[in-house]
């Protein structure tokens, strides 16, 4: 089961170019009134940078040039490179993250986390890309992502955590919120693997949440959706409901969305290997519960519109 996720939340955004955060300032000051209607009324502050698309939405289909693209950082994407864990402290990189063409992709492109490791602290990268902008809470999250059950290089072991999940900005809040994909093809804390967990967290620290382990191999594409909608949380694995949560295990303040690639522990030296993770698409509809099926046509929607990135979310 899912340990503790943070022990340290410091980090840095390396992708927040100056051009981006022109581009970004530059939108948020536009003149709200050239958009028409109710909308059009609201202070600017409360409009997203990207109000075209159908309300309340986010989606990025990730067609981005790489991790020092301008687009990436304007469109609210930031790569993680503080300190702090969860697995091997002081460790997440930059150079992990990148976007390559891939012909299994739905979009053309992917985002792709790759990390890396040769048995040793010094010899290890983890890779973390989530959003900057806390503004999602409930709703349905889903993303199509990409699992691996081996190493892309090297010698197969590793303790690896493949992971999806909304969270809090900060592990202290008194409404901490996490909810949790994290697949481990090799296992770990204890465990033989391999295993998808589904974890909805209370608090941190100390940890206080309920958890529903699957066991099997999910190398490949996946649909990964999390319904959190009248007080109930609902985990789903390519339309099929997995693990549902209830009570004080659901989201109680804003959230940003988290895609991460890291290893729990250095259980052998021996040589380099890297583990790659994989993200065609992601998709938020703000305060609605949306079907599989539903999540599908849109999407598809978007990628017959040529359209690459929708994010009409309110601001916080």
């Amino acid at each position: 089961m899912s340990q503790p996720r943070r022990t340290s939340r410091r980090r840095a955004w390396t992708a927040l170019t100056l051009p981006a955060l022109l581009c970004v300032l530059a939108a948020c000051s536009a003149d709200p009134s050239t958009d028409g209607g109710a909308d059009a009324a609201k202070p600017a502050q409360d409009v997203s940078p990207t109000p075209t698309g159908p309300p309340g939405t986010l989606f990025d289909d990730f067609d981005y040039t790489g991790a020092d693209d301008p687009s990436l950082a304007a469109n609210g994407w930031g790569i993680r490179t503080g300190g702090g864990g969860p697995g091997i402290k002081d460790t997440w990189s930059a150079d992990g993250a990148a976007f390559p063409s891939d012909p299994t992709a739905e979009g053309g492109k992917v985002l792709r986390l790759r990390s890396s490791t040769d048995g040793t602290e010094q010899g290890t990268t983890q890779v973390e890309v989530h959003t900057t902008s806390r503004n999602f809470f409930t709703g349905t999250f889903a993303a199509r992502v990409h699992l691996g059950d081996k190493p892309t290089s090297g010698r197969d072991g590793d303790h690896v955590v493949q992971a999806f999940f909304p969270i809090s900005s900060s592990d202290s809040s008194e409404n901490y919120s996490e909810l949790d994909f994290e697949y481990l093809p090799n296992g770990g804390w204890g465990s033989v693997g391999p295993q998808l967990d589904n974890v909805s967290w209370y608090k941190a620290d100390p940890p206080d949440r309920v958890h529903n382990t699957v066991k099997r191999r999910l190398q490949g594409w996946h649909t990964m959706m999390i319904t959190a909608m009248d007080g109930k949380v609902t985990y789903s694995l390519d339309g099929k409901e997995l693990f549902t949560s209830s009570g004080k295990y659901v989201p109680r303040e804003q959230m940003d969305i988290h895609f991460s690639n890291w290893l729990i522990d250095l259980p052998f030296t021996g040589g380099p290997r890297t583990w790659d993770m994989k993200v065609d698409w992601v998709y938020y509809k703000a305060d609605e519960a949306v079907s599989p099926a539903d999540v599908r046509k849109t999407v598809d929607g978007f990628h017959g519109e040529g359209t690459g990135y929708v994010n009409t979310v309110p601001k916080p």
